[in-house]
């Protein structure tokens, strides 16, 4: 499915089905890991939050205890806590996501990741591999975590946007591939976050971060409703 410039695909259409009939969903504490780059990091937004403050407002009344956490700050509290790291491809979380999830011990983790890959055309065709290489890494060093992975958000570059459209359509391969061996990978769709809703070439703005943290919302929502997110 391609991502960024038109209306909103299938499968967000979808997820709105889904989630209506998940609103009432509580777990007893989520501990959510954002990881990625200087999207997740927040860059664009006004407050420095990225999607993290959006996402926090819908889950509150989910759980007695919400909480992000990483070894990286930015934004405003209490959702400073993040793994987003500026200019970071693919290939920088591996080897050291293990290390950050044993330290956090998140039971969620939000995982956008491959837009300096395809901005940079650094081996954009292998990307996809890259990224099951990177969650590889996650699900074994936290075993029962629950990893929602995003397709990419657009760009406003034309090159850029094209690596883009071809690495999404590959993601929810990726996903369905530990789907089938009974891992808790969920694919998001980012779909409705268009060029429009950009500060700049890559970075979504606050109205860009608002459509991100409906995404992730939805994607935890489902997650909860099918008894994924553990304690």
């Amino acid at each position: 499915m391609l991502i960024g410039i038109g209306a909103p695909s299938l499968s967000a259409v979808i997820a709105d089905v889904r989630h209506s009939s998940q609103s009432g969903w509580t777990v007893p504490r989520l501990t959510v890991m954002p990881l990625g780059d200087s999207i997740t990091f927040g860059t664009g937004s006004s407050t420095g939050s990225g999607y993290r403050a959006d996402l926090l407002d819908r889950l509150t009344s989910h759980s007695e205890e919400v909480r992000f956490v990483g070894s990286q700050r930015s934004g405003e509290a209490p959702v400073r806590e993040h793994e987003g790291h500026y200019g970071w491809k693919i290939g920088g979380l591996t080897g050291r996501t293990a290390g950050w999830l044993a330290a956090a011990r998140p039971n969620v983790v939000l995982l956008h990741i491959g837009t300096n890959d395809m901005h940079d055309d650094y081996r954009a065709s292998r990307a996809p591999e890259r990224l099951a290489e990177l969650i590889d890494e996650i699900v074994v060093a936290a075993p029962g975590v629950t990893v929602l992975v995003s397709s990419l958000v657009p760009s406003a570059d034309p090159g850029t946007q094209e690596r883009i459209e071809r690495f999404n359509r590959a993601v929810p391969q990726v996903v369905a591939e530990y789907q089938d061996k009974e891992f808790r990978v969920e694919y998001v769709d980012m779909s409705r976050v268009t060029a429009t809703d950009l500060r700049d070439d890559l970075h979504p703005n606050d109205g860009g971060y608002r459509k991100m943290a409906d995404a992730f919302y939805r994607g935890i929502a489902g997650a909860a409703a099918k008894g994924w997110i553990r304690q």
